[in-house]
């Protein structure tokens, strides 16, 4: 069995900054899978912090534009049927009250961005506040873990 080190390091070596691309892009569509480790490591096994750090936030927002266009065509029963009746109206109640800051904080936390992104087209909010919200939410929560294993380097 592989050390996380190992599994790191050969997911480094592998991918490169296309791997943190795609682990951003599909988590902010479906998979559950944050991409912050793999910014971390990546970064920690030599990528340059600032480039993972875009890299992941691009692949972070161009993977929410394409949930948040699912959200619009499926709509609020798919919503539903994925996260359940009731994780799905907290959700929309958090939604509501805090509008488009509700994609910054869950760009900035582990609130499950990909949530807020589908209800960002099901409840039709502005593409482009959406996106923008989405890169001020994303980019510095990526930044930091590429710091983060930019500054544990000499460690491992």
């Amino acid at each position: 069995m592989e050390s996380l080190k190992e599994t790191l390091e050969a997911f480094v070596e592998g991918y490169g900054y296309i791997g943190i691309f795609l682990i951003a892009f599909t988590e902010s569509i479906i998979q559950p899978v944050p991409p912050d480790p793999f910014i971390a490591g990546a970064t920690a096994f030599g990528l340059n912090p600032l480039i993972s750090a875009l890299v992941a936030t691009l692949g972070s927002v161009l993977g929410g534009l394409v949930a948040y266009f699912l959200g619009r065509v499926f709509g609020e029963p798919v919503a539903k049927k994925l996260l359940g009746e009731e994780k799905f109206l907290k959700a929309e109640a958090f939604y509501h009250r805090y509008g488009v800051w509700a994609v910054i904080i869950a760009g900035l936390t582990p609130i499950p961005f990909k949530v807020f992104c589908w209800l960002s087209g099901i409840l039709e909010l502005e593409v482009g506040r959406f996106t923008l919200a989405s890169f001020i939410g994303r980019f510095p929560r990526f930044f930091l873990f590429a710091l983060f294993g930019h500054s544990i380097q000499g460690f491992l």
